[in-house]
């Protein structure tokens, strides 16, 4: 089984336990989104000594830890699961989260993390987000739900999206790869 180096930030125990199927790795358990100092402290001492990776479920209160961890202990990494891949498949309520998950798709959000950039300048404008419809647009929700998917960095609302985009360096042209990508397979899926 693969040692994680980084500390990984989850939201719960079931999330820890669904990790240790995974991989080799040490956890802080956030306890939902209301996280205390001494949460935030722990995670600014792992982010120094080890490095930290941020595994939240593909969620509103997953994006608000998300956010928290970053405003705090900026320079962190993230690994992201979609929310289909975080769907409990025999659940009526169909909750959703990191316990959820297949050991193979953990393992493959771990192999694809993504660092934040520290003073990241834009990467991206406002109106080549509007010009590619990800805001703005009858479609712009699905589309970068599958960009979100594509690019492994979750899925943003419009206010978001620049941002995110950003703060992980992927450029436009990296970001119409990605769209061409997606409308391909979508085409595809049409005929």
């Amino acid at each position: 089984m693969e040692k994680i180096k980084e500390i990984i930030v989850v939201e719960g125990k079931d999330d820890t336990k669904r990790l240790a199927l995974a991989v080799d790795a040490d956890t802080i358990e956030t306890r939902g989104s209301a996280i205390s100092q001494e949460i935030i402290e722990q995670i600014a001492l792992a982010q120094e000594t080890r490095g930290v990776i941020v595994f939240t479920d593909p969620d509103g209160p997953g994006e608000k830890i998300r956010k928290i961890i970053s405003m705090h202990v900026p320079g962190v990494k993230h690994a992201f699961i979609t929310k289909d891949q975080g769907r409990h498949r025999k659940s009526v309520k169909a909750s959703l989260g990191i316990e959820h998950a297949s050991v193979e798709d953990i393992r493959e959000a771990l192999d694809q993390v993504v660092e934040e950039r520290i003073d990241a300048k834009e990467t991206v404008s406002q109106s080549f987000l509007i010009r590619e419809g990800l805001i703005g647009s009858d479609k712009a929700r699905a589309l970068r739900e599958a960009l979100g998917e594509e690019l492994r960095i979750g899925y943003t609302n419009g206010k978001q999206l620049k941002k995110r985009l950003t703060m992980f360096g992927f450029s436009e042209d990296d970001v119409k790869e990605a769209l061409a990508k997606i409308r391909k397979e979508q085409a595809d899926n049409d005929a």
